[in-house]
């Protein structure tokens, strides 16, 4: 729930109501109000549009939408998820690396 948290930090911190982020997104109140509690998970467009209102970095906030995702498959209560996270990293880092030599 890192993502709703932040926007929820943003939007109380600017005075701005669910209503009007809501109808930015072009949803109702309601299914904004799951994406801030973490019931929902925002999509990318989405984020993107929130960070441009909210005046904050784009990679930011991405970065936080997408590490709640991997906090959902992988889970915090097993030893393992640790390990998943490791491998999964390894395998990024190889592929930035692939990608950067073309």
């Amino acid at each position: 729930m890192l993502f709703g948290n932040r926007i929820r930090e943003l939007r109380d911190k600017q005075g701005v109501l669910q209503r009007q982020l809501a109808a930015l997104l072009e949803i109702d109140t309601p299914m904004f109000s799951k994406i801030e509690r973490g019931d929902r998970r925002a999509k990318r467009e989405h984020v993107i549009k929130l960070a441009e209102y909210l005046h904050q970095d784009v990679k930011e906030m991405l970065t936080l939408w997408l590490a709640d995702k991997v906090l959902d498959a992988v889970g915090v209560e097993e030893e393992i998820s640790y390990d998943a996270i490791t491998v999964a990293q390894k395998h990024v880092q190889s592929s930035i690396k692939d990608y950067s030599t073309f």
